[in-house]
């Protein structure tokens, strides 16, 4: 789906030397990589589904049709709709070519992993906030799931803000004194840092004397925490 979009998914794959490789001619000898070669790709039935895959991808492009609804229609039909194995055969060679680049090519491998490393410290910061629920969804209603993510992604973003401001701060204070920072430099500065975050809260109630933080730890009166 991504390549009928125009995006090139350039993912890692698990277990890579365990993958099954495709070809898209039984009959043709494929020299050194034939043994590799174990499976055909029915490159048929992607001529003949064509026209309908493109309407997919334009339905996804539009946002006539949401992406949830086309990935169950697509999972539920497989294998018996035409449709879907269409789509099944088409990934099949576009991940067999990615595995021939991903192996041949070191800058690319390098490359996929550096943004594989962001993905994941990316994931951290939701985990960290989603502690409750140990960073999954625990529900099926569609709705609940979107309504937890939606609120997830903007105090997400909200911290992201919050450390945009503070680090565009520490840096102008740095080059006011005199320090040498190059913007290529803070190109490779991440946004994401969170240990600062209190993913529990700290609770105050101005009717009492004295404070308590969530774990019950007593806090001087007046101190307040850091955002």
């Amino acid at each position: 789906m991504c390549h009928l979009l125009g995006y090139e998914f350039m993912l890692r794959i698990r277990d890579l030397k365990d993958q099954r490789l495709y070809r898209i001619d039984r009959y043709f000898d494929y020299g050194v990589f034939r043994p590799l070669l174990t499976k055909t790709a029915d490159l048929d039935i992607v001529e003949e589904q064509w026209e309908a895959m493109l309407w997919v991808a334009l339905s996804l492009k539009q946002r006539t049709v949401p992406a949830h609804i086309v990935v169950q229609r697509l999972t539920n039909s497989f294998p018996s709709d035409r449709l879907s194995k269409a789509f099944t055969h088409l990934g099949r060679i576009l991940k067999t070519q990615h595995i021939r680049r991903y192996l041949g090519d070191p800058e690319l491998r390098r490359t996929v992993q550096r943004q594989l490393n962001k993905g994941e410290y990316r994931h951290k910061l939701p985990r960290r906030i989603f502690f409750a629920g140990q960073g999954e969804f625990t529900t099926d209603d569609y709705e609940a799931i979107m309504n937890k993510a939606s609120c997830l992604s903007l105090v997400s973003n909200a911290i992201l803000y919050w450390n945009t401001l503070k680090i565009t701060d520490i840096v102008d204070q740095l080059r006011q004194q005199g320090e040498g920072i190059e913007d290529e430099t803070l190109a490779h500065v991440s946004l994401l840092p969170f240990k600062h975050v209190l993913p529990n809260g700290t609770y105050f109630n101005d009717d009492y004397p004295r404070a308590f933080s969530q774990k019950g730890t007593v806090l001087p009166p007046g101190r307040r925490p850091k955002p």
